[in-house]
């Protein structure tokens, strides 16, 4: 294992068709009516690719699977298989235009998120109306959703209120009603699940997409460390009380990390420690852990090997 903490996975090449790219999987066509998706190790934030992580794209993918499989009572999702720990066979479905964040506390670093707006003096966010005297990372009095555009690669996701939604024409407004409220309710599930496992669930970013024939499901990933924050609950209260940020199982570290370089995805990527990735690394794998209740098993690297041997054993290549 300390070998391969030198080799995060961050590429893969596959025989197959119809390659997409996002910044952490890349996805070809099996048949007309499946996916393969792959999870690499690249982590992304401030809408960038800032590095390579080691198991945190089998963290990711396993967890999702895991996730989806907890949810599907509530939501249809996309997945059919896991054939290997980095890839997901998947439904293939028409993503909707808008990513939907769901919040439960109000934090954040950037300039965009909801305490950065907040602390710039603005009370008027995505449509909501915000009090005075808020502090950072306490409960908000509800969860809201907070949709944005999606943004192409170096681009940045563009802040919508839910009427913006509609009134622009990114979605109907009987389509987006079902979003929000389906939204809200696998919400609700994570955050109770996320108690249990001793976390906070302080808020989360999830995809939807529609299949041929209309049907909404749940994609991309869920309730991951890339997607939420996760608080762990016993320190909360007495961090809150010191002014003291939250301990965090995600990718906040890394935000602050170059945030406190005065990096905010603009221009290039500074040189943080290594300590920080290795943290990350430990964070994704004890996140796992807490919430799934069962020892986290890393594949063999170098992955691509690995991965190609499972998918022709699936009968994928």
């Amino acid at each position: 294992m300390r070998t391969s903490l030198f080799e995060p996975f961050t590429e893969i090449d596959l025989p197959l068709p119809d390659r997409r790219d996002g910044k952490v999987r890349a996805s070809w066509a099996i048949g007309r009516d499946r996916r393969l998706i792959v999870t690499t190790d690249r982590l992304s934030a401030f809408d960038r690719v800032l590095a390579g992580v080691p198991y945190k794209g089998q963290v990711l993918n396993q967890l999702a699977a895991w996730w989806f499989d907890r949810t599907a009572d509530i939501v249809p999702n996309h997945v059919v298989s896991v054939p290997d720990p980095n890839a997901l066979l998947a439904r293939a479905a028409n993503p909707l235009p808008v990513e939907v964040v769901v919040r439960g506390h109000i934090t954040g670093v950037t300039d965009t998120s909801v305490w950065g707006m907040y602390a710039a003096g603005a009370r008027r966010i995505y449509g909501y109306e915000f009090p005075d005297g808020l502090r950072k990372n306490t409960p908000l009095p509800a969860h809201i959703v907070t949709p944005t555009t999606k943004a192409g690669h170096g681009g940045h996701d563009v802040p919508l209120t839910s009427a913006e939604v509609v009134e622009q024409g990114h979605l109907g407004a009987e389509l987006w009603d079902r979003v929000v409220a389906t939204a809200l309710a696998v919400f609700e599930r994570g955050v109770q699940v996320a108690a249990d496992a001793g976390l906070i669930l302080a808020d989360t970013k999830y995809e939807f997409g529609q299949t041929d024939d209309g049907e909404l499901l749940l994609i991309d990933e869920l309730h991951t460390p890339d997607s939420s924050r996760f608080w762990l609950a016993d320190s909360y209260d007495d961090r809150l009380a010191a002014g003291d940020e939250p301990e965090s199982l995600d990718k906040e570290v890394v935000r602050r990390a170059f945030a406190d370089l005065g990096y905010k995805g603009d221009g290039p990527v500074p040189t943080v420690q290594d300590e920080v990735w290795s943290a990350t690394t430990a964070r994704y794998i004890i996140a796992y852990e807490r919430l799934t209740g069962t020892p986290f098993d890393p594949g063999a690297y170098p992955v691509p090997e690995r991965l190609t041997t499972n998918l022709t054993k699936a009968g994928l290549l």
